[in-house]
């Protein structure tokens, strides 16, 4: 017999004995409202060896909520609990790429991947609001600012010119595997972000073309102007337990990236994000983009970033990939056929 059991057994006659003369409750006593309210947890922000929040972890930010509040929302905020429940099943089903619906070869061949690779996520955001823009109130992207209308009619009508696919440069920047773009949008897949700290930095590896952000926290200053990154040049400090990033020297060709963050905005992009950890498993993430040259003002996102358990894989995407050879390929075959088809005429 233990130790452990003996010892036990002794202290038995002494937990009766308490009990007994506790104070008995009479029939139908009411329970005071301390009595009543369960003990609250609190929660402690975890700290880094160095003292500062820990945000490290495989974060996804996966959700249903459209960027833009769709226009047939227009005036609503946020869902009730049961819109929100309709809405998410009507966008899953929308989504499912295992669907058929009867349609033509070239239509299937156009849902690309089957259901198994997509990640989208299968929930709004909790807060339930129509739209991952919180300011300005209406949840939409600003209006063009009117250079802007103008860079963007040019940019048109030139690429109209051109084609679609006359060179590689047409492309763009995802399909040519230079960049998703900072801060990476949710899409259908590939939303994983790997979160990482040391002394003087964190850095940031997002799934989706393995980019990863080096963000350096001494205080130094942006590099030259002169000098433009695709990610832009990152500078982070911390306000509280919040992590703030300023992202400026944006290269200008992110304005015509299909998956940039931030509509049209391009050199003079200026960037701040805000990391929050909440909890165990949630980051309150949002970012502010502000480009006078491009929008009429400001505007902001919020998406939370969910803990997962990873791994992150390699997202195996590079400039030059064949699927590139084979767009290009594709635009010279129909241009081939499109002349002969001009030569001998209507059959």
């Amino acid at each position: 017999m233990s130790h452990r059991f003996l010892a036990s057994m002794s202290a038995l006659p002494v937990v009766i004995a308490i009990a007994l003369l506790a104070p008995v409750r009479a029939a139908g006593q009411v329970q005071s409202a301390a009595e009543a309210t369960p003990t609250v947890k609190t929660w402690t922000v975890p700290r880094t060896p160095d003292g500062q929040p820990d945000l490290q972890g495989i974060w996804s930010n996966g959700t249903l909520t459209p960027l833009e509040r769709p226009r047939e929302l227009a005036g609503k905020q946020f869902f009730t609990e049961q819109e929100a429940a309709e809405y998410e099943k009507r966008v899953l089903e929308h989504n499912n790429a295992d669907r058929r619906d009867n349609q033509d070869a070239e239509a299937d061949v156009a849902l690309a991947y089957n259901n198994f690779w997509y990640d989208r996520g299968t929930k709004i955001v909790p807060t339930r609001r129509t739209s991952l823009i919180v300011d300005p109130p209406d949840g939409r992207i600003p209006p063009l600012t009117p250079e802007a209308h103008k860079r963007e009619a040019a940019r048109a009508e030139a690429r109209h010119g051109r084609g679609a696919a006359d060179s590689w440069e047409d492309r763009n920047l995802g399909e040519r595997c230079l960049t998703r773009g900072a801060p990476k949008l949710p899409g259908g897949y590939n939303n994983n972000f790997l979160i990482l700290q040391g002394p003087g930095y964190v850095a940031i590896l997002q799934e989706m073309i393995h980019e990863v952000r080096v963000i350096p926290l001494d205080g130094r200053p942006h590099v030259s102007q002169n000098i433009r990154q695709w990610l832009g040049d990152s500078r982070g400090h911390w306000e509280g337990n919040t992590l703030v990033v300023d992202t400026t020297d944006f290269r200008d060709e992110i304005r015509s990236n299909a998956f940039n963050c931030c509509g049209g905005a391009g050199a003079n992009l200026h960037l701040v994000e805000r990391f929050t950890r909440v909890d165990n498993d949630t980051i309150n993430y949002q970012y502010t983009v502000d480009d006078p040259t491009t929008f009429t003002r400001p505007w902001t996102v919020a998406v939370p970033l969910t803990k997962t358990p990873g791994p992150i894989y390699e997202y195996a995407c590079h400039e030059g990939n064949y699927g590139m050879v084979g767009i290009l390929s594709g635009a010279r075959a129909e241009e081939k056929a499109a002349e002969e088809a001009a030569k001998t005429g209507p059959r």
